[in-house]
């Protein structure tokens, strides 16, 4: 449990602030990724999101006969901290509103990994995050923003800003990122693993390109790690007395915001 306090922050705006106690730092948090149900979880549920293979070519109904034979030897290296993730395969898709999407398929080993890894992050980061928060989160649905929307309108809320950060999962800085996530986890090698899958490189016409920056949309754990990057953006608008709500089923980088202020209504700028 923590209480809270209203404080300035540098660009003079309020935000609520939580404090009085330091969270709790989880370790030792491979033994829960690695255990036996946890995989299986993981495994039941990439398989059923199914997806195109990555860089390694390997399909999801190779993946059983694959994994009998070298599991064990991922399962130590992952263990002692020797395993690499391999490279995301770029793949690009059409957006609603024109252009492209640009995706990163990991390998099926590295998604089966990843889930496994949101598996244990998600309860420890998740019930933090904000109640106008539903991007990719348990139990919440573009049905509940929707529901948001329709109380904030009749709370007297009547300016409607689109907010888009523009190009974000490009964008994303791995160091800072990397120290959000180590508010809660102490686990250094799984703070480890995460970076090196932030690192881990984009086949893009069959030539591997450095990932020195930003965390491809495509892995089951970078939905999870956009909402945490995310969640003092969150936090600063709900201190400044804003209501937002995600534009879903849009990746968490988009929002409405709404305010009682006076004045013209912004749309699709993007900040």
């Amino acid at each position: 449990m923590t209480d809270s306090t209203t404080t300035m922050n540098p660009t003079g705006g309020v935000a609520d602030r939580r404090r009085a106690t330091q969270p709790t730092l989880h370790d030792h948090l491979m033994e829960e990724v690695l255990s036996s149900a946890n995989l299986q979880q993981a495994w039941r549920r990439v398989k059923s999101n199914r997806g195109a293979p990555g860089t390694d070519g390997m399909r999801i109904e190779d993946f059983p006969a694959y994994a009998r034979e070298a599991w064990p030897a991922i399962r130590q290296s992952l263990n002692d901290g020797s395993y690499r993730p391999q490279p995301v395969r770029r793949v690009t898709i059409p957006k609603p509103d024109g252009g492209e999407r640009a995706l990163g398929i990991p390998t099926v080993v590295d998604r089966v990994v990843q889930q496994a890894i949101a598996q244990v992050m998600t309860p420890i980061f998740d019930p933090e995050f904000s109640e106008s928060s539903y991007g990719f989160r348990p139990k919440r649905s573009a049905h509940g923003a929707l529901r948001q929307v329709t109380a904030d309108i009749k709370a007297g809320y009547r300016i409607a800003v689109d907010l888009d950060l523009a190009k974000f999962f490009d964008n994303v800085d791995h160091d800072i990122l990397m120290a959000r996530v180590a508010r809660r986890i102490s686990d250094q090698r799984l703070l480890a693993l995460i970076g090196r899958y932030l690192r881990a490189g984009v086949l893009i016409h069959d030539e591997i390109q450095p990932s020195e920056l930003g965390t491809p949309q495509g892995g089951p754990l970078s939905p999870l790690l956009a909402n945490i990057l995310l969640d003092d953006l969150d936090r600063e608008l709900e201190g400044r007395g804003h209501r937002f709500v995600p534009q879903l089923p849009i990746r968490p980088t988009t929002c409405w915001c709404w305010s009682r202020a006076n004045g013209r209504a912004s749309v699709s700028k993007p900040i």
